[in-house]
């Protein structure tokens, strides 16, 4: 009998609490149900978007192979318009500002970097968009915007390429010492073995001794 009343008292504690505290648990269990099938299902998700970027990156790779242009600005519109999330839109926009560069469109070569700029997932796609659009803005005189987007931060293994458009950029605007302090910077942090070594070295020895 004893016992009998001990699982009663236990039993009516349970109902009390129960009484009190179900509706919060049940709460609980549930909330962490969604976030446990939300986070397969972003999982999931990312994958999928993942797998169809990556279907039309390949078709966009083989449009570039055959030379064919609109295919390759089309289909990059598609990665970057559907799956911006994903490093597919980063690649693809640089491949069509590519693209646009080799037809002549500068404009819209102009607005995929800028894209690539502000949107890139990766730091070193960030670094190749900026050093691309500081070419063509100096290739249309815009000396000073080229000048802004050089002085941005950016990754170590891109500092003589850097210094090397920026010297471009300072002979251009009749800055001559300026030039080849850049230039100088361009050639110590370039590669021995880079091709573009010998052309700094030729772009110094054209300014001369500095005087």
């Amino acid at each position: 009998m004893a016992y009998d009343l001990e699982e009663q008292e236990q039993l009516a504690a349970i109902k009390s609490w129960w009484s009190q505290y179900g509706k919060l648990v049940i709460v609980t269990v549930v909330a962490s149900l969604l976030v446990v099938g939300g986070i397969r299902g972003w999982h999931y998700y990312r994958n999928t978007q993942a797998a169809s970027a990556l279907t039309l990156f390949d078709q966009m790779q083989r449009a570039e192979r055959a030379n064919d242009h609109k295919k390759v600005r089309d289909i990059a519109v598609q990665i970057v318009d559907k799956y911006a999330s994903t490093q597919y839109a980063t690649m693809a926009a640089l491949a069509a500002a590519k693209s646009n560069f080799d037809t002549g469109d500068l404009p819209a070569a102009k607005t995929q970097l800028q894209w690539v700029v502000d949107n890139g997932k990766e730091e070193e796609a960030r670094d190749v968009a900026r050093l691309r659009l500081a070419r063509i803005l100096l290739d249309e005189k815009k000396t000073a915007d080229a000048l802004k987007l050089l002085e941005a931060k950016h990754g170590e293994s891109f500092a003589g390429l850097y210094a090397d458009v920026k010297g471009d950029a300072l002979f251009a605007d009749g800055k001559r010492a300026e030039a080849r302090a850049a230039y100088q910077v361009a050639l110590e942090k370039s590669d021995s073995a880079s091709p573009t070594r010998q052309i700094v070295q030729l772009k110094l020895d054209a300014l001369g001794e500095n005087k």
